[in-house]
């Protein structure tokens, strides 16, 4: 790895302190912004010049499925809300900024995600896949980062610090949502909220199939890289136990972070104009 596994743990841990945070000495220009427009929430997240976070907020949003942007007017809302709050408490306009979106979304789709940023002030807007940008905190030069979000999984190998395959597969936090749904006789929010909020792995049994669904998916997608261990970004396996599952079922390294939901965030952010 290019980064140690600890220094990126303490910069996501780091981010993780700035969620809810008044900024008590705004940062100076130059920085740089990203947006993530998920299934569940849209985060920012403003890094300075040396790629640290300032900034990061988020806002809960259903106007985003599996990449696609299924509610354009309230995707924008979303994110000029976040823009602006931004921009009042590091007290600095943010002119530009980068988005991303799964693997195998199609081009209209992905250019979808960029008109939500324009429409919502922005200028330039870089575009970026989920996988590329989780490595951009990341920083992995030989392994396998898996990108899982809400309704997909997103997969790449790299060799050398270069990204040599890229795929995805459907599946993701919102399928753990009905297996958790239906055992419980909930409603998908509701069973949302319990698996977020749970503290330990008492849903473990339940959920164990869609945490092998997840590996059975990285497994068929890095046939010819089973030398390489596993990075896990993405909320939707925030929950304990749930590396674990992955490793005995792959029988290979498994990887974690802390905040792993912020990993792509702060990626994004990297991938933005200087």
């Amino acid at each position: 790895m290019l980064t140690s596994q600890k220094t990126i743990s303490d910069t996501l841990e780091a981010a993780g302190r700035l969620i809810g945070e008044r900024v008590s000495d705004p940062s100076p220009a130059p920085v740089r912004t990203g947006i993530d427009l998920g299934t569940a929430t849209c985060v920012i997240t403003v890094v300075d010049d040396a790629d640290n976070p300032v900034w990061v907020d988020f806002t809960r949003t259903a106007a985003i499925r599996d990449g696609v942007v299924v509610d354009f007017a309230a995707a924008a809302k979303a994110t000029r809300e976040l823009k602006h709050r931004a921009e009042a408490e590091l007290e600095i306009e943010l002119i530009d900024a980068a988005t991303a979106f799964p693997p195998c979304v199609g081009e209209a789709e992905s250019r979808a995600c960029r008109f939500v940023l324009e429409s919502a002030g922005f200028d330039e807007v870089v575009l970026i896949d989920e996988v590329s940008a989780a490595n951009n905190a990341l920083r992995v030069r030989d392994g396998v980062v898996v990108d899982v979000g809400g309704g997909s999984t997103g997969v790449g190998v790299f060799r050398d610090g270069e990204l040599v395959f890229l795929d995805d597969r459907p599946g993701g936090g919102h399928h753990l949502d009905l297996i958790l749904s239906g055992a419980l006789g909930v409603d998908i929010a509701e069973a949302e909220r319990r698996k977020r909020e749970t503290t330990d792995a008492a849903f473990l049994p339940i959920l164990r199939p869609g945490f092998e669904r997840v590996a059975q998916n990285i497994a068929e997608l890095t046939v010819g890289a089973e030398d390489l261990a596993i990075h896990l970004a993405g909320g939707a396996l925030m929950f304990p136990g749930a590396d674990s599952a992955i490793e005995r079922y792959l029988k290979r390294p498994v990887l974690t972070y802390p905040f792993a939901n912020l990993i792509t965030p702060l990626g994004i952010a990297r991938s933005a104009p200087r």
